[in-house]
């Protein structure tokens, strides 16, 4: 997705608990800190030139300073955001990441986002500490990757439209007007995945979202494509560590 509206300025990315209802979104922006985001309830989507990152609360994304993006809230959300100097890297990241958390970074986050918010020593202990187990976290991203060919990109919204479409590459390819080699070879040069790995990156994207809405687990394996709920299962466990029913009380 392409960010084409006004952009708003805000050079100071600040650590503060926000709270979005389902659907809200806050528009297209940058800071001149870094931001780590968070969502302790619903799920949190971010979009960039580059794509769109997804985060439930076993997730936290990272946004590094001068970085153009939106935030979409899925199912309520309480979204808490830490905002870090641009001379502070702790990560050492310069894209957007989605970044594993552990019950115990959880239970940092909140903490160090909830008022009051002054500078005291006990903060900047909670921080270093915050800051430390951050830097110990995997990389473990949800994230789906802007197409730029126009036939790339027709064949991605085919399926972002019902991600249930069996369709192979070819029958997709035939569609929109391109041939299966050509599709493939897009797949992997601008998205730098395989089309079966972006398809399922595209049904856990959006499973993910079905979920923050408490639709049934049985309805999400089958309006995201999967051939029974047991084989959504045991993707979604693998790409996240849990199951989708666990998902809902983790937020």
């Amino acid at each position: 997705m392409s960010l084409t509206r006004q952009i708003r300025y805000e050079p100071v990315a600040r650590t503060v608990t926000l709270s979005l209802a389902p659907g809200a979104s806050i528009d297209a922006h940058r800071h001149d800190d870094h931001q780590i985001l968070y969502a302790g309830r619903g799920t949190l989507a971010i979009t960039t030139d580059a794509g769109t990152w997804v985060a439930p609360g076993t997730r936290a994304i990272w946004v590094p300073a001068g970085t153009i993006h939106e935030h979409r809230a899925h199912g309520h959300l309480d979204l808490h955001t830490v905002g870090l100097p641009a001379t502070h890297n702790p990560l050492g990241l310069d894209e957007p990441t989605v970044l594993s958390v552990s019950p115990l970074l959880r239970e940092l986050l909140l903490a160090y986002t909830r008022p009051p918010l002054d500078d005291t020593p006990e903060r900047r202990r909670l921080r270093a500490v915050l800051l430390d187990q951050l830097r110990s976290s995997p990389q473990r991203s949800v994230h789906l990757p802007t197409p730029r060919d126009p036939r790339l990109a027709a064949v991605c919204a085919l399926l972002a439209e019902d991600p249930a479409d069996g369709r192979g590459l070819a029958a997709l390819g035939a569609a929109v007007g391109a041939g299966e080699r050509t599709l493939s070879r897009l797949f992997r040069a601008e998205l730098g995945l395989t089309f079966p790995q972006w398809r399922t990156q595209l049904r856990l994207y959006h499973a993910l979202l079905l979920l923050s809405s408490d639709l049934p687990v049985t309805a999400v394996a089958h309006r995201c494509g999967w051939a029974s709920p047991s084989a959504f299962i045991d993707a979604f466990r693998r790409a996240f560590g849990h199951t989708p029913g666990a998902h809902r009380t983790l937020g």
